[in-house]
């Protein structure tokens, strides 16, 4: 009789040891459930931010070669122009670039 109550109480705690388990499993499921929603909608949120990002790069980039396209036709409707505007740009830099160095220079005394 005594093993029979042993017996009874050994699969009592079995028992609530495998409920317990299964509490366990059920709550960890729960847990796997709410991250992987979590991990989804963070995912949407990125696709959405780089659908964003992209569209705004190829709408520059529609504008810059517009503007490259309306640069290049100025450039050879006034090829003389451009070339005269070149030229002067050049020679101001190096004039700028002569004053500069005249007054970054230290004064030289030819009595010493």
């Amino acid at each position: 009789m005594a093993e029979t109550a042993n017996n009874a109480g050994a699969s009592k705690a079995a028992n609530e040891a495998q409920e317990a388990m299964k509490k366990q499993i059920a709550e960890l499921r729960r847990e796997i459930t709410k991250i992987n929603r979590t991990l989804s909608d963070r995912a949407e949120e990125a696709q959405g931010w780089y659908d964003s990002a992209t569209d705004r790069a190829s709408r520059a980039a529609r504008q810059l070669r517009g503007q490259a396209h309306t640069v290049s036709e100025t450039v050879q409707q006034n090829p003389g122009t451009i070339s005269s505007a070149m030229v002067l740009g050049g020679l101001l830099g190096v004039l700028l670039g002569i004053v500069i160095a005249k007054n970054s220079e230290p004064e030289r005394r030819w009595w010493f």
